[in-house]
């Protein structure tokens, strides 16, 4: 049996819609891994929701109606993370399960001065569909790993833009059948080892091009020295340099930023423009702990551009917040 959260009402449109895996993120800053047996102390914790839920908040903050295809279990976390995400007001909870017995996904993040490492349990969820009767959809993220479910299919089919990204392949195969599967999506975004391993090239530039012989558009991120995209259409290389600050915990930057270019599908800007709001949204995100927790909004988008006039033109950007 699955139960709902208690949400807004279905909207006849939504502008993005985020499926995966929620997680409840445990965050310690400034902590040094422990020897065995030895026990150390953090400069700073935070409980915030991870996974998809990074790309959902981050896409809610900067206006679009988001929806979360996700579920949670009926324990103490998924409750917890459940009430953080219904404060998220452009935030639609309406296909968000809580699952009777199952275990909510946890994910412990130790942050040191120059090193992060991960704790995770995740059980086997129930799989997720999104209802033919659903509302439609401007864009949709999902993973290429696996073969892509049938709902996918069918929403790009009625004009959704299928996002697509990846996670480190730790077999170290970097299998092909990866980028066959991105002939399924129309935007694939990786970060530039994933982009370079898959494609067996060299430079983030190269990977870029080489990954647009199967997608539309192939944006390549390269954590701070910006993001390279390649548009197949016309045959253009775009590189948007990052925007530099002060890094607290950079859990959930690349989320933030895919969300962020997800949530201007709707805006008719050039590619440079978008890009550079999604590197700054990044940016923005790892000044403080948590993904979701730590994502901005146009407010304090308008206040750093107001402080700190970084290099560029960003008048497009400023009068949209």
């Amino acid at each position: 049996m699955l139960s709902e959260t208690s949400a807004t009402a279905a909207t006849p449109h939504l502008d993005l819609l985020f499926a995966g895996s929620v997680f409840c993120d445990l965050v310690f800053a400034g902590v040094p891994l422990p020897e065995a047996g030895a026990e150390v102390f953090a400069d700073a914790f935070m409980l915030t929701p991870g996974g998809t839920a990074n790309r959902a908040v981050a896409a809610s903050r900067l206006g679009a109606s988001t929806a979360l295809l996700s579920q949670l279990g009926d324990d103490a976390l998924g409750s917890r993370v459940d009430d953080i995400l219904s404060a998220e007001p452009e935030l639609d909870l309406t296909w968000l399960k809580r699952v009777p017995g199952f275990q909510s996904p946890v994910s412990v993040s130790l942050t040191g001065q120059h090193e992060r490492s991960f704790i995770t349990y995740e059980e086997d969820a129930l799989p997720l569909d999104w209802p033919e009767g659903g509302p439609t959809v401007g864009a949709t993220h999902v993973g290429v790993q696996a073969e892509l479910p049938a709902w996918v299919r069918r929403v790009r089919e009625q004009g959704t833009v299928v996002f697509g990204g990846v996670g480190w392949d730790s077999s170290g195969e970097w299998s092909p059948s990866v980028l066959r599967r991105l002939r399924e999506i129309d935007v694939f975004v990786p970060n530039d080892l994933e982009a370079m391993r898959y494609t067996r090239t060299d430079t983030a530039e190269d990977a870029a091009r080489a990954l647009g012989e199967y997608v539309g558009l192939a944006v390549v991120t390269r954590g701070a020295r910006g993001v390279v995209a390649f548009e197949r259409a016309t045959d253009t290389l775009t590189e948007v340099d990052a925007i530099a600050v002060d890094t607290i915990d950079p859990t959930g930057a690349g989320d933030v930023f895919v969300a962020s270019l997800m949530a201007t599908e709707r805006f008719d800007w050039p590619l440079d423009v978008r890009l550079r709001l999604a590197c700054l949204c990044a940016s923005l995100s790892v000044r403080t702990l948590g993904g979701a927790a730590s994502a901005p909004r146009p407010a304090e988008i308008l206040r750093f551009l107001d402080a700190e006039a970084p290099v560029g033109d960003w008048s497009t950007i400023r009068h949209w917040a």
